[in-house]
């Protein structure tokens, strides 16, 4: 059986004193029962002293992205191993802002993501489309194209070790959510395209959702047979919103 994962990607907020805050209350709040997996993915200043923080805990501690290179002359570029040293056990590859703002193709994302394998990272892999993608009826296509770069690169087995975050890119911080019912949608289709490679990896992969998922929506879409946690924007810069999306999983 699948656990579910609930992700918080800060983006680029934070400072010492609030992360402390949110760090130590989460921290306390941590649900019992141990239905989901928690993570949260800081800026790279901070992934140190969010470390120690989340030491002893089950939070555990991811990156919001990587280089693809191992090493050398790229300036302002973080690597993987880097990453590993700090306590980090996920990295997050492709999200729609670094595709839309940075211009990573799928290309580049699944040199990222290979990247990461390399260092016994686990890659946190987003796939998702726009509005224009959606309203033309592109949605499986752009989602089979940024799939098959990586499939093509790491093959399924790199599936095996990595998440899914299927993020409509139409509903990060527009305040519009997916119904369940479309990420459902979206999410078995991911899940087929998968299996057309290996069943049984598409099988045990975890997928998650990253659209405005809120306390008061999680339990709607953790309930769904192909979704399996969230990937967290600003609702995981408040201890109580995101624990509230974390207590959700109890209830699926």
């Amino acid at each position: 059986m699948r656990r579910i994962l609930v992700a918080g990607n800060w983006k680029m907020n934070g400072d010492e004193a609030a992360n402390a805050a949110l760090v130590d209350g989460i921290v306390a709040g941590v649900p019992e029962g141990g239905q989901a997996d928690l993570l949260v993915c800081p800026p790279f200043p901070y992934l140190s002293s969010v470390a120690v923080r989340l030491s002893g805990s089950a939070v555990m501690l991811g990156a919001q992205t990587v280089s693809e290179h191992p090493k050398g002359a790229f300036t302002g570029e973080v690597s993987a191993a880097m990453l590993g040293e700090l306590g980090c056990r996920y990295v997050i590859v492709g999200h729609s802002e670094r595709r839309a703002l940075f211009g990573e193709t799928s290309a580049t994302v699944a040199s990222k993501f290979s990247a990461a394998l390399d260092a016994d990272l686990t890659p946190i892999l987003c796939v998702g489309e726009t509005l224009d993608d959606r309203e033309a009826g592109r949605t499986e296509a752009v989602i089979d194209e940024q799939l098959d770069a990586v499939l093509g690169q790491s093959g399924a087995d790199g599936i095996r070790r990595a998440v899914i975050a299927y993020e409509p890119v139409w509903a990060i911080g527009t305040g519009k959510t997916a119904t369940p019912e479309q990420a459902q949608d979206v999410h078995r289709h991911i899940r087929s395209r998968i299996a057309a490679h290996d069943a049984g990896i598409a099988a045990g992969v975890q997928i998650l959702y990253g659209g405005s998922v809120k306390g008061d929506n999680a339990e709607g879409l953790f309930g769904m047979p192909d979704i399996d946690g969230g990937l967290i924007g600003g609702a995981s810069l408040n201890a109580d919103d995101f624990l509230a999306i974390a207590g959700a999983a109890t209830r699926v």
